[in-house]
């Protein structure tokens, strides 16, 4: 990877969590990396946004949900050479709506799956990028301090 292809805008994870305990997984084919894969909604910041604001934006838009309650799980670098930064969120209050897909985007498929059935899926390396499953590993253990 060169310096130019170096990650420069900070990005948002969500783990969506709706009242049964169930999470929000989104799957696609991405033949690049030889099929399809699993991956939560999530997505780069836009200029003067938040890492929240990010957070909400990306979630409404891949899948279709806006939720009450946020939950910061961390904020993490995405690669050494680079200051980006990685910003989890654990999301609850859900309400569904419809996706705002981007063209690419469009073969991007909302499932809803329980928390262990994710974490299984993260052992066997179903997740296609690394932010899904900390977000996933984080939002598992009760909120720091309790």
């Amino acid at each position: 990877m060169t310096e130019t292809q170096l990650p420069t805008r900070d990005a948002a994870v969500i783990v969506a969590r709706d009242s049964h305990g169930l999470v929000a997984v989104l799957t696609a084919s991405f033949p690049l990396h030889g099929g399809e894969y699993l991956f939560l909604p999530g997505g780069r910041q836009e200029d003067n946004e938040s890492p929240q604001a990010c957070a909400q934006r990306e979630l409404r838009e891949e899948a279709g949900i806006t939720a009450e309650t946020w939950r910061p799980l961390g904020s993490y670098a995405i690669v050494p050479a680079s200051t980006a930064r990685l910003h989890l969120f654990e999301a609850r209050g859900l309400t569904l709506g419809p996706q705002e897909l981007a063209p690419g985007e469009h073969g991007f498929k909302l499932m809803w799956w329980p928390m262990e059935d994710a974490l299984t899926a993260v052992g066997r390396g179903r997740f296609l990028l690394q932010g899904g499953p900390l977000a996933l590993l984080l939002a598992d253990r009760p909120p720091a301090g309790d």
